[in-house]
Parts: C-alpha cells; structure tokens; sequence
C-alpha cells in the first residue's frame, strides 16, 4: 500500500519554480528521507503534503486523501498523522508533561505521555517550564508532539537540529522503534550519516526536481563506483581507482617489504555521492 502518491507536483513564486514536476511514491512502513540543499524544495514539498501549502497543479494523495481539501474529512485525516516542525513556539509557562497531556487530548487514540516522555529522552525534564528547555531538549520536546498522537504517517523535518551525538543515536533509535510498530516516515535532513543510518531509500531533491530515488547503498550507482586506493611513496600521495582494488593491493604488497605506507582503499560515502549529484564538489 502507497502511503503518500505524488504526480506531476509543481508550486511556483512569483517567477520562481520551487517545485518542478515531482513524482513521488512512498509505502506503508517505510523511512524515507528527502535529501537536497537549501532552497531546493525540499520543505515546499513536505508543506503541500502536510496541507500548509497549496500546489499550484499535480495529483497528490496522503493517507488516501487530498491534504489541500477541508472540512470533517480533514480533521478525521489529521488525526492520524504526526508533524514535526523545524521550529515551533508553543506556550513557555507550560512544563513539559503540561504540554503533552494539553496536546495528547486532540488525538482519538494517544500514546501514554510519560511512555512518550521517556523514549524522547525527558524523564529528569517533565516538571520544567518549556522556556527554560535548552534548544536541544526544545527540539525532543517538538518530538514527542509529533508522536503524542500515535501517527499512521509521521513528517519530520530536521528533527535532529541542536542534538548532541549520545541524542541523535537515541533518537535514531526511536525512529526505528516507530517504523516497527508501523508507522511511515518521511524526514528531511542535512546530515547524511542520519539518512544512511535510517532511511529505506531517499529521493534528492534539486532546483525543484527530483534527480533520483535510491536506497542509501545503491543511489547514484555508489555500489559499483570505482575504489580509490591511496599510499605514500617517496613522501607523496598515490591514488589509483580500480574496480578490483585486491588486485591493487596485492601489486603494491609486492613492491613492498613491509606495510605498505599509508594504505587506505576507499570507496564513495553517500555524502560523496549527493555533492556530486547536485553539483558540489
């Protein structure tokens, strides 16, 4: 089952294409991460999918239904999924377990709020006051409103913004919980190791088109890329690419007495591949 189906997605400014032509299929149960630079329309294109935003032309079907309609069937379909902002400002005189328990009354089947106050990571937090949370905390907080509402399909939009790296692995963690218990997750962020480490497959996103779909391992053919071998011969770094980098290594270890100096054989990181697809060096 298709969770989200997007044809023919477009949404202009002015005479600026933010969105140009976007197809897009995700399925039930799946993480999949949304990659591209600032400005590439990567956050217009979550918008129309969350109903903040209205396209200006294209088919799209979230949960079954057109997020850009209104009325009961809107509010039925907000119900079920989960929204996590880049940034938020709910009310600062409120604690913690406060705001969960106001939010969690929205929802017909909420999560437990000092289960989701735990796996969030605010346990030694749940008395304070939102405005005395730091921004790392801020952001567990703007988590677990995302999932206070037991979400079919949960948007996350860089949610690990302002973590630490003990935070980020936890939070990962969760998110992997979540897609076990079955929810569909869509997430945009910057860091790569993030997508790498979470995502089934992730689509880039650049000047408005989408440049490809892939799995992590295979997306922009970084399975069969060429191996770079480096070592250090007379003081100086030598590389050769190769498709059969054993056979390099046995040629050097020939040349060699010993170690070889310096060895590494190294193969394109997903960060590697996404400068060069949208144009980085």
């Amino acid at each position: 089952m298709n969770v989200i189906e997007v044809q023919g997605l477009r949404k202009s400014y002015a005479d600026t294409k933010a969105v140009d032509g976007i197809d897009l299929t995700i399925s039930e149960g799946e993480i999949f991460a949304l990659l591209g630079p600032n400005g590439a329309g990567k956050t217009t294109t979550v918008e129309i999918l969350e109903g903040f935003r209205k396209a200006d032309s294209g088919s799209i079907s979230v949960l079954g239904f057109d997020p850009s309609s209104r009325g009961v069937q809107s509010r039925v379909w907000r119900n079920r999924i989960g929204i996590v902002l880049q940034s938020t400002s709910d009310a600062g005189d409120l604690s913690v377990q406060e705001t969960l328990s106001h939010f969690a009354k929205y929802y017909s089947t909420p999560r437990d709020v000092d289960e989701v106050i735990n796996s969030v990571g605010l346990d030694d937090k749940r008395g304070a006051l939102i405005r005395t949370l730091s921004g790392g905390q801020r952001r567990r907080l703007d988590v677990g409103l995302g999932i206070i509402g037991s979400p079919e399909l949960l948007f996350l939009d860089e949610p690990t913004t302002g973590f630490d790296p003990e935070a980020r692995r936890a939070f990962w963690a969760l998110i992997q919980s979540l897609r076990e218990g079955g929810t569909t997750i869509l997430l945009t962020t910057h860091y790569l190791d993030e997508a790498e480490a979470l995502a089934d497959r992730v689509a880039v996103i650049a000047r408005g088109k989408i440049l490809e779909v892939s799995t992590p391992t295979q997306l922009g053919g970084r399975a069969s890329a060429k191996a770079r071998v480096q070592w250090k011969s007379n003081g100086v770094i030598q590389e050769e690419l190769s498709d059969n980098p054993t056979d390099v290594v046995r040629r050097l270890a020939a040349q060699y007495s010993g170690e070889i100096p310096e060895l590494q054989v190294l193969r394109p990181s997903l960060e590697d591949i996404y400068l060069c697809m949208i144009g980085e060096k």
